[in-house]
């Protein structure tokens, strides 16, 4: 096959963004094919079986492919026109606004969003709506690493370095994080990093296929990852490991962090985590004696009620031995969603404005008032974060607008969360297909997906990336940007929102300028010539920048005000709900390699659900003994919250104290139902990871 009429652009997935090129076929069924792109140097043409799969929800057979409205008679989803679709929403916002008040009005977005839709969205809710009530799906993916960067670092990007620097380091400790599974092709960074001589720890309490890759697992208690940390920091301390010159030169606040770590020692710390003492010496010694290193964590230790205290304890770690702030040394964020990073940058977050901009911030204010057109004193405060958004829908926040996001699936307390949604006077969902959230709305917006329109993605590395429109889309399908430019125009804006991707991150560009995420120096051209470019780029010439873009941060300094990195001082504490007598196992969830996310998409590719057809609950032998049940057979989860029924299996691979459940699946297996929704108070971050639940066998159940 030649690859000259291929077009290239990258996954629609994971934070990676994999390179592929589409090569478009005209058939209706699967209207493009994937063609290996080995020229992108995240993947190296390299794809998971969901990236060259994804042409497969380009079909008409999958999709939504004209808007949708609720017939008052029947109560049923109707096709209509757009017209009709577009003014039942406006009308809807409208009516609701002059009832309740603008905060009556809420948005919600996604993670998978481009920049320039995430930007418009976030636009659009703060001018066209007035409304403070905006978040997004991504305060579930990475808002606790987020935090813990802003306190240490001064800046949050996800990964301070590029891929290429992890097989070149000397250890990493990758914390929470399957990529075996989540991002197959980053693995080979792993696996070049062994062949090169440097050493992997993996935290983990399940022996994932990451974790077999390990020179050392720690297998520790979900929801003692803090405490974990603390103990291999007080070993540092004790063996006589911290590096005195980086800490007395490029850091503040150790004394305090250190006093916090030395009240965590080593046999406390094997109480709580189970992960014995040598074993954490082990781990200590294969960290501090490489001459540099990497601490990388993912949802693991971030999806808790104490994540960004966690995180913080891993940043401290990599304080404590110099391992930051150096060329192939420092902490890092895995971010999952395809834009996670960017997503939240630009403005639709409740407390941000476009370039990472603080919305409690005067000057940020008057800076992206200027760009708007508008007065600073117009723009609505912060608002709530997005568990709280959906807890308060039906109540304070009658309407909601959400696009590109699934919370009957991926929200935590999954039931409540779709009462709240089934609560509300009037849903509008902006998808690529009829999820179960958009299956409540009362209008159902059908919109492009990443194959039929251009737009910016930023990566976890904080790579700048652009999608290229590689199809033309069905002719009863809009671009998210038509959708909202066409509302804000009957809503009484007739400018200011166009529907020109380029256009918008263009207006992006100078909304950013000058802040944390600066992308003025970043343009179509450049990203195109430079496969993407890194943030922060500000423009330092006439015309078209000439700053390189920033690949490394902080070698230099870091992003505070001195300079100086600061140690946070944390202590471990409980997760929010233990187990007890009548709940006595630990529930921890995440993904398998053939589903993403809440699923909507993947769940509709035949040879995906071959691979993966449905949820299960993992649990251990021994645990399967007591419960009288064999593989396959059916057992029940239950929380305080609700119940979840799916098949064992029964594996060797996970603490006997722990059982494990994807998140994928809607219905009796739906893990979230279980999930409890106690929130981080910095980061607002909901507890994922960590709840207690019993086991019931269910073998006969309906």
């Amino acid at each position: 096959m030649s690859e000259s009429t291929a077009v290239p652009t990258h996954c629609p997935y994971c934070a990676l963004q994999c390179g592929m090129s589409l090569r478009p076929t005209g058939v209706p069924e699967l209207p493009a094919e994937v063609v290996d792109r080995n020229d992108f140097p995240v993947n190296r043409g390299a794809l998971c079986g969901k990236g060259r799969t994804a042409p497969a929800v380009l079909s008409s057979r999958v999709r939504l492919t004209e808007p949708l409205v609720r017939c008052p008679d029947t109560g049923a989803l109707v096709p209509a026109s757009w017209e009709e679709a577009l003014a039942a929403v406006a009308d809807g916002l409208r009516r609701t606004r002059a009832d309740h008040g603008p905060d009556a009005v809420g948005v919600f977005g996604g993670g998978g969003l481009t920049n320039e839709k995430a930007y418009t969205l976030g636009k659009f809710a703060r001018l066209v709506l007035g409304t403070s009530q905006i978040d997004y799906n991504g305060r579930f993916c990475m808002s606790s690493a987020a935090a813990a960067h802003g306190r240490a670092f001064g800046l949050d990007r996800g990964m301070p370095f590029p891929l290429e620097d992890i097989p070149k380091t000397g250890c990493v400790i990758l914390v929470g994080s399957n990529l075996a599974e989540t991002m197959p092709p980053a693995l080979r960074y792993l696996t070049e990093l062994k062949e090169n001589g440097g050493k992997l720890i993996v935290i983990d309490p399940r022996r994932t296929r990451t974790a077999e890759q390990a020179d050392l697992h720690l297998a520790p208690r979900p929801g003692t990852d803090l405490a974990l940390a603390l103990g291999m920091l007080h070993l540092v301390v004790a063996e006589g490991r911290v590096d005195q010159e980086f800490v007395a030169t490029r850091t503040s606040g150790w004394e305090a962090a250190r006093a916090g770590a030395m009240s965590h020692w080593p046999e406390q710390v094997e109480r709580i985590t189970g992960v014995p003492v040598p074993r954490l010496r082990e781990a200590v010694a294969l960290f501090d004696d490489a001459a540099t290193g990497m601490v990388l964590t993912a949802r693991g230790p971030e999806q808790q009620s104490k994540g960004t205290d966690t995180v913080g304890a891993w940043i401290n770690l990599c304080l404590a031995t110099g391992k930051a702030g150096r060329p192939l040394s420092g902490y890092g964020c895995l971010t999952g969603q395809g834009n996670g990073q960017g997503g939240r940058e630009h403005g639709q977050k409740a407390d941000q404005l476009p370039g990472y901009r603080k919305l409690d911030d005067p000057a940020a204010r008057a800076h992206v008032a200027e760009v708007w057109g508008v007065d600073p004193t117009s723009l609505p405060g912060p608002g709530r974060s997005a568990y709280e958004l959906l807890d308060a829908l039906g109540g304070e926040v009658k309407t909601l607008l959400l696009m590109g996001s699934n919370p009957v699936v991926s929200a935590p307390h999954a039931a409540h969360i779709e009462g709240r949604l089934r609560s509300l006077d009037f849903l509008a969902v902006a998808d690529v297909v009829l999820s179960e959230t958009a299956a409540l709305a009362d209008v159902v917006l059908p919109v492009t997906q990443w194959a039929e329109e251009t737009g910016t993605m930023t990566n976890l590395e904080g790579r700048v990336l652009l999608r290229r429109r590689a199809l033309t889309p069905p002719s009863g399908v809009r671009s998210d940007l038509e959708v909202l430019h066409a509302l804000a125009g009957l809503l009484g804006w007739e400018k200011g929102f166009p529907t020109e991707p380029e256009k918008v991150f263009d207006e992006l560009r100078r909304a950013s300028a000058g802040g944390p995420a600066d992308y003025s120096g970043i343009s179509y051209r450049r990203i195109e010539e430079e496969q993407g470019v890194f943030w922060p780029c500000p423009e330092t010439g006439v015309g078209e920048s000439d700053h390189t873009g920033t690949p490394r941060l902080f070698l230099d300094r870091f992003a505070t005000p001195d300079g100086r990195a600061r140690f946070v001082p944390v202590v471990h504490r409980a997760a929010a709900e233990e187990t007890d007598a009548e709940y006595p196992v630990v529930l921890t969830t995440g993904r398998v390699v053939s589903q993403y996310q809440s699923g909507a998409q993947t769940r509709r590719v035949d040879e995906l659900n071959a691979a993966a057809p449905g949820p299960f609950v993992e649990l251990h032998p021994r645990v399967a003994d007591r419960l009288g049940v064999a593989e396959g057979e059916r057992v029940a989860v239950v929380s305080r919250r609700g119940r979840a029924v799916a098949p064992a299996r029964i594996t060797t691979a996970i603490r006997p104290d722990t059982v494990f459940m994807p998140f994928h699946w809607a219905g009796e297996g739906r893990a979230n139902t279980l999930v409890n929704p106690a929130l981080d108070p910095v980061s607002r971050m909901p507890e994922f990871k960590v709840c207690a639940v019993r086991l019931e066998r269910a073998v006969n159940d309906a």
